[in-house]
C-alpha cells in the first residue's frame, strides 16, 4: 500500500484496511488542526488506487471493513468515486462496510440519489467533522461552513440510509465562549440527530494558528474541569432519538460513553460527581492525553 504522509482513520476504524484514495484535506483551514498542513490535497488516480487495492486483495481478502482515507474523500465527484467503489466491493467478498470521512462541502455536492448510489456499493457510514454548534466559535477557527448548511448536510446522509457519525471539540471556544459553545452544540446535536457523536477535547498542537493565539494571550484553553463542565451542558442540552454519546477519546481526561436519551441521568450524575470530588486522579493524566 502506497500511503503517502501520516494516515488518520476514526476510532471504530481500528481494524479496517485503510485505503488512501486522497492525500490531504481540501478545506484544511481550520486554526485547531495540524494533521494535514504538511500534505497538498490531490485525488489520487484511478490507477494508482486499483494498485493498492488489488495488492490488498493479496494480503486481506477476506477483511470486512474498508475505510476511504483521507481527509474528506467524499470530496471524489461521483464519476470518479463510484468506480472506486466499485472496484472495493469486487475485491472483498465478505466486505460489509465502507467508511468515509465527510465534511459539509463535500457532502453538499452529493444529492441524495448519489449518496444512495453510494450506499448500494457499500457506503455505510460517513463521519462528519462538526466541532461545534455555535457559529461564532466555528467563524473563529475557520471551519468554513454554516450550521444551517451543516443540518442540510446531515439530513441528506440520514436520508439516504447512511449512518452518521459526528465529532465535537469541547473546549474550542476557549473560556471565553465556554458555556454557550457548549450549549449549542448540545441544541445542535439534537437538530442532526446523528447515530453516533464522539466528544474530543481541544488539544493545541504546535505549529496551528490556534496555537499561535495561545501565545499571544487571544485564546485561554479551559481547565480539564471546566472541560468537564461543557461536556455535562452539552448532554444535558442533547434531545436524541437513540444515540451513542461518547468521550473516550485519549484526548479526554474522563472517559464516558453513553446511549442517549436512555442512559442520560446516569452519565450525567457520574460527570457531576467527578466534578464535586474534584480530584486529579479521577482524570486522565495530562501525559497520557494525545490526539
Amino acid at each position: 500500500m502506497k500511503y503517502e504522509g501520516a494516515i488518520y482513520r476514526p476510532p471504530s476504524e481500528a481494524d479496517s484496511l485503510i485505503l488512501q484514495v486522497t492525500v490531504g484535506c481540501s478545506h484544511n483551514k481550520c486554526t485547531f488542526c495540524g494533521s494535514f498542513k504538511d500534505k497538498k490535497f490531490r485525488v489520487k488516480t484511478y490507477e494508482e488506487v486499483k494498485e493498492d487495492i488489488e495488492e490488498a486483495k493479496r494480503y486481506a481478502r477476506f477483511i470486512k471493513k474498508v475505510f476511504i482515507a483521507d481527509g474528506d474523500a467524499l470530496v471524489i465527484p461521483q464519476r470518479m468515486l463510484i468506480p472506486i467503489l466499485e472496484l472495493i466491493k469486487d475485491a472483498f467478498p465478505r466486505l460489509e462496510r465502507i467508511g468515509i470521512y465527510g465534511n459539509t462541502k463535500s457532502i453538499l455536492k452529493k444529492s441524495v440519489e448519489d449518496l444512495k448510489r453510494l450506499k448500494e456499493l457499500g457506503l455505510g457510514i460517513v463521519y462528519l467533522g462538526v466541532e461545534s454548534g455555535d457559529q461564532v466559535t466555528l467563524d473563529r477557527v475557520c471551519k468554513g461552513t454554516t450550521l444551517d448548511k451543516t443540518e442540510e448536510a446531515a439530513r441528506r446522509i440520514k436520508e439516504a440510509g447512511i449512518v452518521l457519525s459526528v465529532t465535537v471539540l469541547l473546549g474550542l471556544g476557549g473560556v471565553e465562549r465556554s458555556k454557550i459553545h457548549a450549549e449549542e452544540t448540545g441544541k445542535f446535536l439534537s437538530r442532526i440527530d446523528p447515530e453516533y457523536t464522539g466528544a474530543l477535547s481541544v488539544i493545541i498542537v504546535p505549529g496551528t494558528p490556534l496555537a499561535e493565539e495561545v501565545r499571544k494571550g487571544t485564546f485561554k484553553v479551559p481547565d480539564p474541569y471546566q472541560l468537564l463542565e461543557e461536556l455535562a451542558i452539552m448532554i444535558e442540552n442533547i434531545d436524541a432519538t437513540h444515540m451513542f454519546f461518547a468521550s473516550n477519546h485519549a484526548s479526554n481526561y474522563l472517559p464516558v460513553k453513553a446511549w442517549l436519551p436512555e442512559e442520560k441521568e446516569k452519565i450525567l450524575a457520574a460527570i457531576h460527581h467527578v466534578l464535586n470530588q474534584r480530584d486529579p486522579s479521577m482524570l486522565r493524566p495530562e501525559f497520557m492525553r494525545a490526539l
